[in-house]
C-alpha cells in the first residue's frame, strides 16, 4: 500500500470513528431536524406506506412528509423489525426550548431526556435511531471518498490536493454532526457529490462513454431525485456533458442514446414520486405543501437581508449545533472563516492564472468547470431557498461539499512547491480535526448535562409550591434564590440563581416561570422553562432530588425605564394553565432589580434607536401611564429624527394589541404631531416630538398588552405598505416595533 492510500485510509478511519462518536454523544433528536426526520422513517416502517402532507394537521414528521422519500425508505428497511412503540416516551419535546436563539442560561435542548431510554445497550426507538444514524455515517464516508477521487481525477500529479480536500470534508464539525444523525441530507449530499464526480470522470476519460456509464449515471440521478429536489439542477449538467462528448467524438448517439438510457433509468426510478406529488398537492415537487407546513418568511429576504445573515450561514457551515442554538466561541469561527476565505479566494486566483497562462487543455477545463458550476448553482439555489424561508444555514450547501473542499485545497496548496504542500495541508486539516475531535466533549456533552445539585441545602425552604388539589401528588421547594445583578438596562439580562428540591414526587410536568414586574403589576419581562435549564422534567424527579437552576431573563429592547422591578417565581402546567400554590398565593418574590434607561446624550426619555428603512429613527418614547384604565385616554409620545430628506408623508401607527389574538383595544393612526409635522417637512437631524392620544376600549379585558408602533404610506390603490426596520447588522427586520408592555385596569 502506498503512502497515499495509507493516508486516505487514515482519513476515512478517522472520519468513521469521529462520526460514530458524534452519533453516540448527541442525545436522540437533538441534531438539526432529527425529531422530524426519524418519525418519517418510523411511519414508513410501521405502515409500509408514505404519509400525506397536511399543513393543517401535520404529523410527528412535520414538514418532512413531502420530502423525497428514498432516505426514509432505506431507513425503514433497516429498522422495520424493531418495536418502536416507545417513541412517545423517548421523543419528549421541551415546549420552552430556545430554538434558533442562544441564551446564557442554557435551555437549548429540544427534548427532555430519560437516560434509561437512551443508554447502551439500545432498545426500541433508541436502537432504531442509532441504526439509521450509522447509515448516515456510511453515506458520509462515501462523500469523503468521492471528494478524494474528484481531487485525484482533476489533479493526478498532485495527490495532496485530493487528500487535503477529503480531510477538509471528513473533519468538518458540521459535516460530522449532521452525518451522525437521522437526516435525509446525508443521502442527498452523497449523491450530489457522486454525480459531480461521475460527470468529471466522463469528461476526463480518453474514450467515449459506454452503456454502463449511462446506466450508472441514470441510477445516480434517479436516486438523487428521490433524495432531494435540488439535485434536479444537475439534469442540466448531465445534458451539457453528453452534448460536449457528442461534439468531441462527433457521434450524436452519445447525446441521443445516452440521454435516452440515462434519462429513462432516471424516470423509471423517480418519476412516480413526482406524479404522486402532482396528484396529492397539485405540485410536482411537493414544495408548496412543505412550505405551508414549515412556514415562509412574511416578506421575502432581499440582498441586504441575505448579506446580514452571512454570519449564521458561516456558523452553520463550520458548526452550529442543536436547534441552531449551540455555538462555538467566536475565535473558532474566526479561524475557520480565515482558512475558508483565504483558500477559496486563492483558488479563484489560481484558476484565473491557469486560464491566462493556458497551462491546461480544453478537456481539463471542461471537466474542472463541473464542480465549479455545481458549487455556484448550489449556492444560488440556497440563496433562493433562504429568501423565502428562515433557514440561513450553511450546511444546506453540503450537496456541493466535495467541490467546495476541492477548490479550497487548490487555493491552499497549488501555489507551493510539491515538497511544502504536505506541511500546509497538515496544518489546515489538523485544525479541522482538532476542533472536530474535541467538539463532542467540549460543546455537545456539556450542553445536555444538567448542573449538579449543591452539596448542602438550607435547613428550611424559602417557599413551598404544591398543587391546589390536596389529593394530588407534588411539592416543590425553593431552597435558595439570589438575584445576581442590582441593575439592568434594556436588551440586557437579569441573572438569578436558584436551588430547588422535590419534597414530593409528581406525575405531571410543571414549568417554572420568572417575571420582572413593576409595582403596578406590569410584567416587563418573563422567562418560562422546564427545570434544570430545560434539561429536567418534574415527572422524572424523585422525592428529595435537588437541582441548581440558573436563569437569565432578557429585558426587551423597548422596556420602559427607570423602574424598580420585583423578581417573582412560580410554577404552572402548560397544557392546562393550572398553577402550583404557595402559602401566600401562586408565586413568591425573591428580590428586586433596578431597570435603568440606556445611556444617551440626547436627554430623551427611554432612549432607543430603531431605524426605519434608513429614512428615520425612533430615538425615545414616553407614556402617560403603564396601567391605563378601560375607557381612559392614554398618551404615547414618540421622538423621531430624519436620517435623510424624506420624500413621502408617512402615517405613524400606535396600537395596543392583545398578543394572542392581535385585537386592538386602543390605537392612533396619524401623521406626526397630530398631522402638523408631515415627514416631508422634517429637516435632517431635527428631533420631532410626536404625541398620540387614544382611548382604551371600554370592553377591553383586564390583561397585559403589547404596544406596537410603526409607519406606513397610503397608496392610491388602498394598500398600506409599512416601513421595515433595519437592524444594527444591516438585516431587515419586522415592520413594527414593540415598546414596553402596558396592563389595562378595569373600572372599580
Amino acid at each position: 500500500m502506498t503512502i497515499q492510500h495509507r493516508l486516505l485510509t487514515a482519513i476515512l478511519t478517522g472520519y468513521v470513528l469521529l462520526a460514530i462518536t458524534y452519533s453516540v454523544v448527541s442525545p436522540l433528536f437533538e441534531v438539526s431536524d432529527e425529531l422530524w426526520h426519524y418519525p418519517m422513517v418510523k411511519t414508513i416502517a410501521d405502515s409500509g406506506a408514505l404519509p400525506v402532507q397536511n399543513p393543517q394537521s401535520p404529523g410527528l414528521w412535520r414538514q418532512e412528509g413531502s420530502q423525497p422519500p428514498l432516505y426514509y425508505m432505506i431507513g425503514a428497511a433497516l429498522t422495520f423489525w424493531i418495536d418502536t412503540s416507545d417513541l412517545e416516551q423517548v421523543r419528549r419535546v421541551n415546549p420552552h426550548s430556545d430554538i434558533g436563539v442562544i441564551r446564557p442560561d442554557g435551555n437549548a435542548n429540544m427534548m427532555v431526556h430519560r437516560p434509561q431510554t437512551e443508554q447502551f445497550p439500545w432498545r426500541g426507538t433508541a436502537l432504531a435511531v442509532h441504526i439509521v444514524r450509522l447509515f448516515s455515517v456510511a453515506l458520509g464516508a462515501g462523500t469523503v471518498y468521492i471528494t478524494y477521487r474528484l481531487g485525484i481525477a482533476l489533479f493526478p500529479d498532485a495527490p495532496t490536493i485530493g487528500l487535503t480536500a477529503a480531510g477538509l470534508v471528513a473533519f468538518l464539525p458540521m459535516f460530522l454532526f449532521i452525518h451522525g444523525s437521522v437526516n435525509n441530507d446525508a443521502l442527498s449530499n452523497f449523491l450530489g457529490n457522486l454525480i459531480t464526480y461521475l460527470l468529471v470522470a466522463l469528461l476526463l476519460r480518453q474514450a467515449p462513454p459506454t452503456v454502463r456509464d449511462y446506466l450508472t449515471l441514470g441510477m445516480a440521478m434517479g436516486a438523487g431525485l428521490l433524495a432531494k429536489g435540488s439535485i434536479a439542477f444537475l439534469i442540466f449538467l448531465v445534458a451539457a456533458v453528453l452534448l460536449i462528448l457528442a461534439v468531441r467524438y462527433r457521434d450524436w448517439k452519445i447525446l441521443v442514446v445516452g440521454g435516452l438510457i440515462s434519462g429513462g433509468i432516471t424516470n423509471l426510478i423517480a418519476v412516480w414520486w413526482y406524479i404522486r406529488n402532482w396528484q396529492l398537492y397539485g405540485d410536482l415537487t411537493g414544495l408548496n405543501a412543505f412550505l405551508d407546513t414549515v412556514g415562509r418568511r412574511l416578506i421575502p429576504a432581499n440582498a441586504q437581508q441575505l448579506w446580514a445573515e452571512r454570519h449564521s450561514f458561516l456558523q452553520a457551515y463550520w458548526g452550529f449545533f442543536g436547534g441552531v442554538n449551540v455555538a462555538y466561541p467566536d475565535w473558532v469561527y474566526i479561524a475557520f472563516n480565515a482558512i475558508g476565505a483565504i483558500a477559496l479566494l486563492s483558488g479563484f486566483v489560481y484558476l484565473l492564472t491557469l486560464a491566462v497562462r493556458r497551462r491546461q487543455s480544453w478537456r481539463w477545463w471542461l471537466a474542472a468547470l463541473i464542480p465549479l458550476v455545481w458549487m455556484i448553482v448550489t449556492f444560488i439555489s440556497y440563496l433562493q431557498w433562504t429568501r423565502i424561508t428562515p433557514a440561513s444555514q450553511g450546511r444546506l450547501v453540503f450537496g456541493a461539499l466535495s467541490s467546495i473542499s476541492l477548490w479550497m485545497a487548490v487555493g491552499l496548496l497549488m501555489w507551493l512547491p510539491s515538497r511544502r504542500r504536505a506541511w500546509l495541508a497538515s496544518g489546515a486539516v489538523g485544525y479541522f480535526a482538532l476542533i472536530g475531535v474535541i467538539t463532542p466533549f467540549w460543546i455537545l456533552r456539556p450542553t445536555y448535562t444538567p448542573l449538579p445539585a449543591p452539596l448542602t441545602l438550607p435547613d428550611s425552604p424559602l417557599a413551598t409550591f404544591a398543587p391546589p388539589n390536596v389529593n394530588e401528588l407534588g411539592q416543590i421547594a425553593l431552597m435558595s434564590a439570589r438575584v445576581e445583578n442590582d441593575t439592568v438596562r434594556p436588551s440586557e439580562y437579569v441573572h438569578v440563581t436558584t436551588t430547588w428540591q422535590m419534597l414530593q414526587a409528581t406525575p405531571r410536568d410543571w414549568s417554572l416561570f420568572v417575571h420582572l414586574e413593576t409595582p403596578d403589576g406590569v410584567i416587563i419581562a418573563q422567562r418560562d422553562v422546564y427545570p434544570g435549564g430545560g434539561l429536567l422534567a418534574t415527572s422524572d424527579l424523585v422525592t428529595g432530588q435537588a437541582w441548581v437552576n440558573p436563569l437569565a431573563i432578557n429585558v426587551p429592547s423597548g422596556a420602559y425605564a427607570p423602574l424598580e422591578l420585583s423578581v417573582w417565581f412560580g410554577w404552572y402546567h402548560l397544557p392546562s394553565g393550572e398553577r402550583l400554590q404557595t402559602a401566600d398565593g401562586e408565586r413568591v418574590q425573591v428580590g428586586t432589580v433596578t431597570l435603568l434607561p440606556r445611556q444617551s446624550t440626547l436627554g430623551l426619555p427611554n432612549p432607543v434607536r430603531v431605524n426605519f428603512a434608513n429614512e428615520l429613527v425612533l430615538l425615545g418614547y414616553e407614556y402617560s401611564t403603564l396601567t391605563p384604565q378601560v375607557g381612559e385616554t392614554m398618551d404615547v409620545t414618540l421622538y423621531w429624527q430624519a436620517l435623510q430628506p424624506i420624500p413621502r408623508d408617512y402615517v405613524v401607527f400606535v396600537h395596543v394589541i392583545e398578543p394572542r389574538t392581535a385585537n386592538r383595544v386602543g390605537y392612533s393612526d396619524s401623521q406626526p404631531a397630530a398631522w402638523t409635522r408631515p415627514t416631508t417637512t422634517w429637516q435632517v437631524g431635527e428631533i420631532i416630538t410626536d404625541t398620540h392620544s387614544f382611548s382604551i376600549a371600554p370592553d377591553a379585558p383586564a390583561t397585559p398588552y403589547e404596544l406596537q408602533i410603526g409607519l406606513y404610506t397610503v397608496e392610491p390603490d388602498g394598500n398600506l405598505p409599512r416601513l421595515r426596520i433595519i437592524e444594527e447588522n444591516g438585516g431587515i427586520s419586522n415592520d413594527y416595533f414593540y415598546l414596553s408592555r402596558v396592563r389595562v385596569i378595569p373600572n372599580d
